[in-house]
């Protein structure tokens, strides 16, 4: 699962609040406030929305449609120095996806257990102690917590 060389950890909040963008969507489109994005030297090259509902399909998370289509599309050699941007802390499906996929870094705003408060029972166990012992992804977070409790306040308590 080697990961390739990575610039320091900079966070680009632009990122990471576009996936605050694409969780709104999701919500607007029925389906659960999940966004995802993935970068490479600052740019976005693939972004994602959850669509579990409308696809029913509980496997059509937006992290694991991205690590899906890195694995498909970037070079085994490229996709160590991409940086997934997520809304929310990946669940375990959604890491082991990325790890396969051989991406060198996640940056995440809320944490699973956040996540939960807002949706009991629609939780998943956090994923970030997997990833920072079973694989080579390094992992960031929660960042703009504010910003990602505001996105689960929207939808959860409408």
């Amino acid at each position: 699962m080697g990961a390739g060389v990575l610039s320091p950890p900079v966070i680009d909040e632009t990122h990471l609040r576009r996936t605050f963008e694409l969780a709104r969507e999701a919500a607007a489109s029925g389906n659960t406030p999940f966004g995802s994005l993935l970068v490479r030297d600052g740019e976005v090259i693939a972004e994602s929305r959850n669509t579990t509902r409308t696809e029913e399909d509980i496997t059509a998370h937006p992290e694991l449609k991205l690590a899906r289509w890195a694995a498909r599309e970037l070079d085994d050699d490229g996709q160590g120095d991409v940086t997934m941007y997520t809304s929310t802390e990946p669940c375990p499906m959604c890491a082991g996806a990325m790890a396969i996929a051989g991406l060198g870094r996640v940056v995440y705003s809320i944490d699973s257990a956040t996540a939960a408060e807002f949706a009991p029972g629609d939780g998943s166990p956090p994923s970030s102690d997997l990833l920072d012992r079973e694989s080579d992804i390094e992992v960031i977070g929660p960042e703009l917590e504010s910003e990602g409790r505001a996105v689960h306040r929207e939808c959860w308590e409408e």
